[in-house]
């Protein structure tokens, strides 16, 4: 089953790609869409689907999973992510693909097995797991790894995004 993992932002969305079979993982892919600091918020949005529609060509996933949106203090900077998530689950839609959503405790927890491991323990683990050399850069593509992972251990135990 090939999953492809994503850390949605409207600057940076990180992709990880890994084929999983039987518990065994093999990376395909990983790296980040990115857009300028200072483009509209439109263009941003035009150029993450497109690079979205290309992804989803380029290794047809059987799977996508993505991190679950949290806000914090700042509300605009999550009304952005979740615009450009909604762009990512549109163009996943239009390949018939129906994403499925992880909160960064259930990814931490899958990767590690503690929901409150730090983001170190969590890279280090996805290396590990992959047997990379180094823990893949930007950090946004190893977390799209780690979501990608998570979705291959539990994949059975949840259902689709509504």
């Amino acid at each position: 089953m090939i999953v492809l993992g994503l850390d949605p932002g409207y600057a940076i969305v990180g992709y990880g790609v890994i084929d999983t079979e039987k518990g065994k993982h093999r990376l395909l892919g990983y790296g980040a869409i990115t857009t300028p600091a200072g483009m509209e918020m439109s263009r941003r949005l035009l150029e993450i689907s497109r690079d979205m529609r290309t992804l989803l060509d380029t290794y047809k996933p059987d799977m996508v999973a993505v991190e679950e949106l949290f806000f914090n203090n700042n509300i605009t900077t999550g009304i952005q992510v979740a615009q450009a998530r909604g762009v990512i689950l549109a163009a996943c839609a239009e390949r018939g693909l129906t994403p499925v959503a992880y909160t960064p405790s259930q990814v931490k927890q899958a990767v590690v097995g503690y929901g409150k491991a730090e983001k170190k323990q969590v890279m280090e683990m996805t290396r590990m797991m992959l047997h990379l050399n180094a823990v893949p850069k930007p950090d946004d593509a190893a977390d799209a790894l780690a979501i990608a992972l998570c979705h291959a251990h539990t994949a059975g135990s949840h259902m689709p995004l509504k």
